[in-house]
């Protein structure tokens, strides 16, 4: 039987089997071939999906609305001041309302809680755009990324993240990786390692699809052998009051030409999420080199939030 994805919500890739998540990465690969070539497509045709927004955004925002409009659909963009979410109306009357207008409805916001109880009620598949636990469109673009530069099989392929562990990314980093057996590394402060808990479930996975989950202090160390060095900004969203201590504990983890060169390989390529704070967590030199691809990575996440879209209310 062939797989669908359809009516299925998109909240963390703990609900995904590798065979699903490559199913998706194969479907953003095609999108994006139609794309580079100029075609229009007709897969969202007649489709209406809202996106909620309680946090800003450049790459989310645009890759939603982009893809929506590639294939025909209408994306409706509902900011904090527009709606009542979770204020004046809860979460589940706002799902509840939303979902007998729209066929999907995208969330970026802090508690993942939210994204959960709209998935609960709305009626329609719900996408997780960021929440503060999770961040799993963005770990789809970065998937991609790393199989156009080393392969469409990720399995066995070292990823390191350095940087503040216990962030969305760094979870959301640590579940792809395990389930597409990739071998993890978060490379931080013992202080800022991920919570115990989901550490232990990924090392699970990690131990059944042949990859696995390492927690390194030492940033030397931790990047011999890496494909690639990922970070993200050291104090995230709802965090910048914190900007100067987190500074102060993460300048060991700054990634720049020493810690790339470390990795005693020539084709390790440089990953970030964006923004980035440069001359913070990641160097000019570094941000601007050969082994950036952090505007592939960005580009990718229109392919990828395209797939997700497509393979959950599209006309496939």
């Amino acid at each position: 039987m062939p797989l669908s994805l359809k009516g299925r919500h998109f909240l963390t890739l703990k609900d995904f089997t590798e065979q699903e998540i490559y199913y998706l990465l194969d479907l953003a690969i095609q999108l994006k071939a139609k794309k580079r070539a100029g075609i229009r497509g007709n897969l969202l045709q007649g489709k209406n999906i809202a996106l909620l927004f309680e946090k800003s955004s450049t790459r989310t925002r645009c890759a939603f609305t982009v893809a929506c409009i590639d294939e025909g659909g209408h994306a409706e963009y509902l900011g904090k001041n527009d709606i009542h979410l979770g204020g004046k109306e809860d979460v589940k009357d706002t799902a509840r309302v939303l979902g007998r207008m729209f066929d999907g409805i995208e969330y970026r916001g802090f508690k993942q809680s939210f994204v959960e109880e709209l998935a609960a009620y709305a009626g329609v598949p719900v996408w997780n755009g960021l929440t503060d636990t999770y961040h799993p469109t963005q770990i789809l673009a970065d998937f991609l990324t790393l199989q156009e530069n080393f392969g469409t099989n990720l399995q066995g392929l070292r990823l390191v993240y350095a940087g503040d562990g216990r962030n969305n990314m760094a979870n959301s980093l640590m579940i792809g990786s395990a389930k597409l057996g990739l071998h993890f590394v978060i490379c931080s402060p013992s202080t800022l390692f991920p919570e115990r808990e989901l550490y232990a479930e990924c090392k699970a996975m990690a131990a059944k699809t042949g990859g696995s989950i390492s927690l390194i202090e030492d940033p030397n160390e931790a990047v011999i052998g890496a494909h690639a060095i990922y970070t993200d900004v050291w104090a995230s969203m709802g965090e910048e009051a914190r900007q100067a201590e987190r500074e102060a504990l993460l300048r060991p983890y700054q990634v720049n030409a020493q810690l790339m060169k470390a990795t005693e390989r020539n084709d390790t390529i440089f990953l970030h999420c964006l923004p980035a704070y440069k001359e913070k967590e990641v160097t000019e030199e570094v941000f601007e080199s050969r082994a950036s691809k952090v505007f592939d990575e960005a580009e990718n996440r229109l392919h990828t939030i395209k797939a997700v879209i497509v393979a959950t209310i599209g006309n496939l």
